[in-house]
């Protein structure tokens, strides 16, 4: 099992990252949180990590913060819950939020988020209610071949976490401002998207 991984930073694609550790490249997919708060490419970073086995697929998920892991690995207990969409909640909210969500069980934000409909969020309100209680959810404190358009690479990015290219297009035209960069872009659509 790889549960950290310290290297130095070869490559961000958000989602996508590459971690070269000793000459061995490690390719890892990371929420919008964790990609955010990476330093730049050619910089050291050291990265918590979840390795997860299929039947026929072998992954590799990277974080800044343990309180991510564990929310990450948390919210996959729930029926229905898988990594993809476990990325999404955190790529759209902190884990503090997202507890805040499900204590107060907020539905109508929960559903917000890629993947989740009102059944999932209720399932997820029902399930981790106690469990996020428990939890130690507070937070610590592009370059590369990346599209040179940032509006392009937010665009991209945010299709890559679940969002459909209609709803992609209506955020990033309601946040992008001149001058602003992908990531900028990136943070802003999913603050859109959760109110």
């Amino acid at each position: 099992m790889i549960g950290r991984l310290k290297g130095i930073l070869a490559s961000k694609m958000p989602p996508w990252l590459v971690v070269d550790v000793n000459g061995v490249g490690y390719e890892l997919e990371a929420p919008m949180s964790t990609v955010f708060d990476l330093p730049a490419v050619g910089r050291e970073v050291a990265l918590f990590t979840h390795y997860a086995v299929k039947e026929d697929t072998v992954a590799l998920y990277g974080f800044l913060r343990e309180a991510e892991r564990t929310l990450f690995r948390t919210l996959q207990k729930v029926s229905g819950i898988g990594a993809k969409t476990s990325l999404a909640v955190l790529s759209g909210s902190s884990p503090d939020e997202f507890a805040r969500l499900v204590q107060t069980g907020d539905i109508a934000s929960l559903t917000r988020i890629p993947g989740i409909g009102k059944k999932t969020a209720e399932r997820i309100v029902v399930e981790l209610r106690d469990r996020i209680d428990g939890m130690a959810l507070t937070l610590p404190g592009m370059s590369g071949s990346v599209p040179k358009d940032p509006v392009a690479e937010a665009s991209s990015a945010l299709q890559q976490l679940g969002y459909r290219p209609v709803e992609v297009a209506r955020l990033v035209k309601d946040v992008a401002e001149a001058g602003d960069s992908a990531e900028g872009i990136i943070r802003k659509a999913l603050k859109a998207a959760l109110r």
